[in-house]
């Protein structure tokens, strides 16, 4: 007969999900109650304003889709692009090529701004994107590229789509309360993100939101949105402002308490507390990994606090790393995709899992792992370096 499963407890230092925190994985083992319950729906209301806080946005289309951060992608795509609409689609990274496919499914005709993996989006090019083309309808960017631990500036780019009458999507799914993320401020029109990267809950939640030109653009849509489930006009209809609601679909309940504490911790913590908290142990473990010797893909004025790719050292069998990593400390780093296989680790720093003891446990099982395996890396100098780091 089957057992019940276990998992190992492992610590998540990849590029997510993150370790999710313990006050938000017992909000999820409270009561099941209805999703159209009265008291859920009080709840609903307060996820909402939680969640325009961390987005630093007022838009009332501002809430969590119940499905992972691929289908808030997906969400934003197809409420917004109709078959024949020009999009610009920056791509740096894994997750750009994604955006290309969504145009591309809905209809639109993706126009390709590419950057060498690794690089921010080139305002230069955007701009001269939509010089090339006329009646681009949307411009699209990833704002932090997980797969290479890559920030782009979204204000510039967002005001680069505005200039030009364009709508801007952005995918924020490892920005959100991670790194500055300011909605409204920088004129961003859709944008959604993950619960799994830096707000410490399981995966399986989008959060998004659209902006009153995006509403707009809904609304003035001259064909059906192809998707039901993901069909905002609908789903307003579930998570809108007021007592009554109309059933869309049945909610994922326990997740959405755990989301709802996760945002109640970032309240707690204070939004610029967290994206400093951030960048604090980055700055640690960047000083920790420098001293061994290993050196980062990204540029420091581009480099993400909460992902860090990190280059294998020479005749290094990377994937042999990460996995005695798990066997030996329990520890999950990432290994690099597309052309990055084999060359880079992604460590994650996000959420919960971005903290001191972590730092530590990162650069002592990393040097033991090396060591074990002849690496060429300075020993004995990675934790000195970040103790020395953190004393200041």
């Amino acid at each position: 007969m089957t057992k019940s499963f276990y998992p190992p407890l492992r610590t998540l230092m990849g590029p997510g999900p993150s370790d999710v925190s313990p006050r938000v994985l017992a909000a999820m083992a409270r009561p099941t109650i209805g999703h159209l319950d009265p008291e859920f729906i009080r709840m609903m209301d307060e996820v909402k304003q939680m969640l325009q806080y961390a987005f630093k946005t007022d838009s009332p289309l501002t809430m969590p889709i119940s499905a992972p951060g691929s289908a808030g992608m997906e969400a934003c795509f197809v409420n917004l692009v109709e078959p024949g609409d020009k999009v610009i689609v920056c791509q740096n990274g894994v997750f750009g090529g994604r955006m290309k496919e969504n145009v591309e499914r809905f209809g639109g005709i993706a126009i390709m701004v590419e950057d060498e993996w690794g690089k921010p989006v080139d305002p230069a090019k955007v701009e001269s994107a939509f010089a090339a083309n006329s009646d681009v309808k949307i411009l699209a960017f990833v704002h932090a590229e997980t797969s290479t631990g890559v920030l782009s500036d979204a204000k510039r780019l967002c005001q680069i789509a505005r200039d030009n009458d364009a709508l801007s999507i952005v995918d924020a799914v490892t920005s959100l309360g991670g790194s500055e993320l300011d909605v409204a401020g920088w004129g961003i029109d859709a944008v959604y993100s993950g619960t799994q990267k830096c707000l410490s809950c399981p995966p399986g939640i989008s959060p998004i939101s659209f902006s009153e030109r995006a509403v707009e653009a809904i609304e003035k849509r001259q064909s059906k949105t192809p998707s039901w489930f993901l069909d905002q006009k609908l789903v307003m209809g579930y998570w809108g402002g007021g007592a009554k609601r109309a059933y869309h679909h049945t909610a994922p309940v326990n997740s959405l308490y755990a989301f709802h504490e996760s945002l109640v911790m970032l309240e707690e913590e204070g939004l610029e507390n967290a994206w400093a908290r951030h960048r604090h142990h980055h700055d640690a473990l960047r000083v920790g990994l420098e001293a061994m010797g290993i050196g980062f893909l990204v540029d420091e004025p581009y480099r993400l606090p909460q992902l860090n790719s990190v280059f294998v050292p020479e005749g290094i069998d990377e994937a042999k790393v990460r996995s005695q990593l798990l066997a030996n400390y329990n520890l999950e780093i990432g290994a690099g995709l597309g052309a990055l296989a084999g060359k880079v680790w992604r460590i994650g720093l996000m959420g919960s899992a971005c903290n001191k003891q972590n730092v530590l446990l990162c650069l002592s099982a990393l040097e033991n792992t090396l060591s074990g395996m002849g690496a060429d890396i300075a020993k004995g100098q990675a934790l000195p370096a970040a103790e020395a780091f953190y004393a200041e």
